[in-house]
C-alpha cells in the first residue's frame, strides 16, 4: 500500500461530513477508490473486508437508517472482520488510510459506528453471518451547509477540540508527560495521532516512549463499549496506529508494530497495553 498524499495536509483537511450534496462521483474517481481498497493492508495481519453500496431509490434509502445524522448521502462504504486478536486494529488501520484518501480526492466521509441501523445495512451490503461489522462511512461531495443536527452533534462531542500533549503523551512512565521538544524525531507523527477521528472523540490512545520506541496504550472509558460485542475503543487505536506510521514513513523513519514489547511499570486505572512501535 502506497501513501501518495501529504500527512499533514491531508489529516488537517479530513472532518466529519454529516451533510451531502446529491452530486454523482466522477468514474475515474471511482475507479481509483476501488483500486486503493484493493491494496489496502496493515502491520496487524488480520483480514479486513470493504463492502462498497450506492443507494439508488428513495425507496431503498427509506429501508437504511442513520438515524437522521447523515443526510443527502448515495454512496456508502462498510468494513467487516471475523473475530481474532487485533482485528479491530487492523480495521482502524486501513479504514482510515481509506478515509485519508478520500479526503485527498476532495470527497467527505463520517465514521459510524453507533449511528447506523446495522441489520439494515448488513442485509443491502450482504455481511456474512459471523463477521463483525463495525463500521461504516458515507463518502460523497460535502453539501455547502451544515444541517442543522449536524451543528449540534459538532458541538456535543467537541469534534475540533484535541486533548493536550501532556494528557496524551508519556515517557518513561506515565507520571512523566513527554514535551515536544522531548519526543525529537518522533514530534510530528504524534502530533499527527493526536489530530486523528475517534469514536465520540473520546482520544483513548496514550503512548509511552521508553528506550526510543513507542508503546500504545488503550485509556479505557468504563461503560462506553457496553452496547457492543466488542471494544470499539480498540478500532481507534488502529486510527493512531495509521497516523503514527503514514507520518514516520513519510519523514523517512524506520521502526515496526509488535503486540508482545510490554514494557514492566505500573498502569494507572483501565489503562491496558495494545502494541508497540520499535525502531528499527
Amino acid at each position: 500500500m502506497k501513501i501518495n498524499f501529504p500527512i499533514e495536509a491531508t489529516v488537517k483537511k479530513r472532518y466529519s461530513v454529516r451533510n451531502y450534496k446529491e452530486q454523482a462521483i466522477e468514474s475515474d474517481k471511482r475507479k481509483a477508490i476501488e483500486t486503493f481498497i484493493v491494496s489496502l493492508e496493515n502491520p496487524f495481519s488480520p483480514n479486513v473486508q470493504f463492502h462498497m453500496l450506492d443507494i439508488q431509490t428513495g425507496q431503498t434509502m427509506q429501508k437504511l437508517g442513520t438515524y437522521g445524522v447523515i443526510k443527502g448521502a448515495r454512496h456508502y462504504i462498510g468494513t467487516t472482520i471475523t473475530p481474532e486478536p487485533m482485528a479491530l486494529e487492523a480495521l482502524g488501520y486501513e479504514f482510515e488510510a481509506l478515509v485519508l484518501y478520500l479526503a485527498d480526492l476532495d470527497l467527505g466521509t463520517c465514521w459510524l459506528g453507533g449511528t447506523f441501523d446495522r441489520q439494515s445495512f448488513s442485509n443491502a451490503m450482504k455481511i456474512e453471518e459471523g463477521e463483525i461489522f463495525p463500521i461504516i462511512t458515507p463518502f460523497g461531495y460535502a453539501a455547502d451547509h451544515k444541517h442543522f443536527k449536524e451543528k449540534a452533534m459538532r458541538r456535543l462531542i467537541k469534534a475540533d477540540q484535541r486533548k493536550e500533549w501532556s494528557e496524551l503523551f508519556f515517557i518513561n512512565d506515565f507520571q512523566s508527560p513527554l514535551t515536544e521538544a522531548a519526543a525529537g524525531d518522533l514530534a510530528f507523527a504524534l502530533a499527527m495521532v493526536r489530530l486523528g477521528p475517534s469514536a465520540s472523540n473520546k482520544q483513548p490512545w496514550r503512548i509511552l516512549l521508553k528506550d526510543g520506541n513507542c508503546h500504545f496504550y488503550e485509556a479505557k472509558e468504563p461503560g462506553y463499549s457496553k452496547a457492543f460485542s466488542y471494544d470499539i475503543q480498540r478500532i481507534d487505536l488502529g486510527i493512531a496506529a495509521a497516523h503514527f506510521d503514514f507520518a514516520m514513513k513519510e519523514r523517512k523513519i524506520d521502526g515496526h508494530f509488535v503486540t508482545s514489547a510490554q514494557p514492566e511499570i505500573d498502569l494507572p486505572k483501565h489503562m491496558e497495553y495494545v502494541f508497540s512501535w520499535i525502531r528499527d
